[in-house]
This record gives C-alpha cells, structure tokens and sequence, in this order.
C-alpha cells in the first residue's frame, strides 16, 4: 500500500528524468521499473539528510548510469572537443517533445553527459566519476552533443521557415 503510494507521487517526475537519459519511451519505463526497484529496496537507508525527492532521484540517475556501464554503451571518446557551443535561446523555435526526441537521438555517452551536465547541474569532475570517465572526456562529450544539438535545431529551423 505505502509503495504504491510513493509510486503514484513521485512515477510522473521520476519518469521525466528516465526519459532524458534513455532512448526511448519503452527504455525509459524499463529504467523507472529498476529504479522504483531499488528505491524500494533502499528505502531504509534514506537517512533524512535532504529531500526524500532528491534522494529518489539520485538513485534513479544512478540506476540508469550502473545499466548503461554495464552494457558498455560509455565507451571512451577520442575526440578532443573543449570549445563551448552555445545554443541561443532566441534562435530555437522548437517544440520542447521535439528537442527531447533530439535529446535522445544523441549517442549514449553525449546523451548521458549532457543530462548530467546541462539538465541536472552536475559538475565535470562529478560526471567523470559517475561515467568512469576522464574530465577532459566529459568536457569533449559535452561540446559534442551541443554540437549535435545546435545542427537538428538549426536544421529544424530552416524547415520552419
């Protein structure tokens, strides 16, 4: 009764953030399963430090970062991107569904460092230890999905008009 409570307060917000870190919709509800799995499992060591929300979510990136280690999808980049690409805010006319599909076009390690980075506020150094990467691999996985990013929006863009 009490989990399918917390389920049914917190399933929405927790699925939004599987949706940013996975492929997919059908990915997205595997990885709030697992997520809601091991929320469940380690709700005894929630210690009442911070909000139990945050905590959830924690747990849920984490989740979602152990699977995709596992699978090997966090290869390392070789490429030696460290210029900023900014995407400007005046010049994106694009639906937010559209920009989350593009989102989760990006390749998994792009995709992983650019949630972590942009979207959920974690610094180069902690995504390097969350992805078991370097910082300097974090900083060119980065530049590299705003790249992408900037080109589907430009492109998208240029269809618009």
């Amino acid at each position: 009764m009490a989990q399918e409570e917390l389920y049914r307060k917190y399933s929405g917000v927790l699925f939004g953030m599987c949706l940013k870190y996975s492929r997919n919709r059908t990915e997205a509800e595997d990885n709030l399963h697992d997520s809601f799995m091991v929320i469940f499992d380690k709700i005894g060591q929630y210690n009442h430090k911070g909000s139990f929300e945050g905590w959830m979510k924690r747990i849920t990136i984490n989740t979602v970062l152990q699977k995709y280690r596992k699978e090997k999808y966090l290869d390392v980049v070789t490429d030696n991107i460290t210029e900023e690409v900014e995407l400007e805010n005046e010049s994106m006319n694009i639906s937010l569904s559209t920009l989350l599909s593009y989102i989760q076009e990006l390749p998994n390690k792009y995709r992983m460092t650019f949630n972590l980075y942009v979207l959920d506020g974690y610094s180069h150094k902690e995504i390097s230890e969350l992805l078991g990467t370097s910082t300097g691999t974090s900083k060119s996985n980065l530049a590299r999905a705003r790249m992408i990013l900037k080109e589907k929006i430009e492109k998208e863009n240029i269809n618009i008009a």
